[in-house]
C-alpha cells in the first residue's frame, strides 16, 4: 500500500502527535462559529498557510462541518497546485496518506468514480510536495476520526469546474455516504516578496488587498460563481488556490446551494501585529467559507 508521509510537519504544523493534538485543540478553541450557518454544509473554503497564521480559519471550517454534520465519511479535498504544473487535475486514489496523528485512509471507491468521469488522472507524484492539502488532514482526523480522505491538486484552469461539477453529481447519487468538499487556498500575496504591490506600500496598500482585492474573491465564492472566480483570480492574483476553491464552488452549486457562509477573513500582517506586536512589507489573506 502507498502511504504519503507528511512533508511540512515540524515546518506549517508541529511534528509529534502530542503537539500536533495540542494545537489542534488550541486553533478549535480559538474562534467561535457565528449564529448562522446552513442546515447542512456540502463543503468549504479553508486556508493553507502555516496554522499559526491560518490555522484558527481552518479549524473553522472544520469545526462547523462537525456542528452541523455530525458524521462524514469522506472529504474531498482540492488543494492548490504550487508545484504540479500540468493541466488536469490530478487525484491520488489508492493507499493512505500519514500525519503526526496517524494514517488516514483514500477512499478508493470515490477515486475511482471520479476517474472514470475523465475529469482527473491518477498521479501520485503530483501531492509529492504540495502542503495546501496535508495542513488540513489533522484536523480531520481529530474532528473525524472515522472518515477518508481523496486528495485532488486543482490547478487554475477550467477544468476546475468540470472537476467540481462532476463530483457534485456523484455525491448527489449517492445515498449512502456522507461526503462533504473542501477547497484550499490562500488569497492576495502582496508585497515585494511576491512582487505585487499594485497600490503601494504600507498601511493602506495592506488595507487594499485585504478589503478589495480579497473581497473580489470572497464575493464571488459566497454567490457561488466559479467562473468569475478563476478569471479574477487570473487577472488580480487573489488567489493561489483558485481552481480547488472553484471545484468547491461548482460542487456545491450541483447540489442546490445558493449561497455561502464568510466565517472569517484576515491577513498574515493582521495577525503577526495581533500575536507579535510587529508588521511586516509582505502580507497574504485567508479566508474560512462554507457551503
Amino acid at each position: 500500500m502507498q502511504i504519503r508521509r507528511p512533508v511540512v510537519a515540524g515546518q506549517f504544523y508541529p511534528a509529534t502527535a502530542a503537539e500536533c493534538k495540542m494545537e489542534v485543540e488550541e486553533c478549535l478553541a480559538s474562534g467561535a462559529l457565528p449564529a448562522e450557518l446552513p442546515e447542512k454544509i456540502v463543503g468549504g473554503i479553508v486556508p493553507h498557510a502555516g496554522w499559526t497564521f491560518s490555522g484558527q480559519l481552518a479549524a473553522l471550517v472544520f469545526a462547523a462541518i462537525k456542528k452541523q454534520n455530525t458524521k462524514v465519511d469522506t472529504f474531498c479535498i482540492f488543494g492548490a497546485a504550487h508545484r504540479y504544473f500540468g493541466s488536469q487535475p490530478a487525484i491520488y486514489d489508492s493507499g493512505a496518506w500519514q500525519t503526526p496523528l496517524g494514517n488516514i485512509d483514500i477512499d478508493e471507491d470515490l477515486a475511482q468514480a471520479i476517474l472514470k468521469t475523465g475529469s482527473v488522472v491518477a498521479d501520485a507524484n503530483a501531492h509529492r510536495g504540495e502542503h495546501s492539502i496535508e495542513v488540513q488532514v489533522p484536523f480531520i482526523q481529530y474532528l473525524f476520526p472515522n472518515a477518508r480522505i481523496l486528495p485532488i491538486v486543482t490547478p487554475l484552469e477550467n477544468e476546475a469546474i468540470e472537476l467540481g461539477t462532476a463530483v457534485g453529481e456523484i455525491i448527489s447519487q449517492m445515498k449512502d455516504k456522507k461526503i462533504v468538499c473542501i477547497g484550499s487556498t490562500d488569497l492576495t500575496h502582496y508585497g515585494p516578496n511576491y512582487g505585487f504591490e499594485p497600490a503601494g506600500q504600507g498601511y493602506d496598500a495592506f488595507k487594499w488587498a485585504s478589503e478589495v482585492n480579497d473581497r473580489q474573491f470572497i464575493d464571488l465564492a459566497l454567490k457561488l460563481e466559479p467562473q468569475k472566480m478563476l478569471d479574477t483570480a487570473a487577472r488580480n492574483y487573489n488567489a493561489c488556490g483558485a481552481g480547488a476553491a472553484a471545484a468547491v464552488a461548482a460542487a456545491a452549486k450541483k447540489l442546490g446551494k445558493t449561497k455561502g457562509f464568510l466565517l472569517a477573513h484576515t491577513n498574515s500582517n493582521a495577525i503577526m501585529v495581533e500575536k507579535f506586536s510587529s508588521s511586516s512589507a509582505d502580507s497574504v489573506g485567508y479566508a474560512a467559507i462554507v457551503f
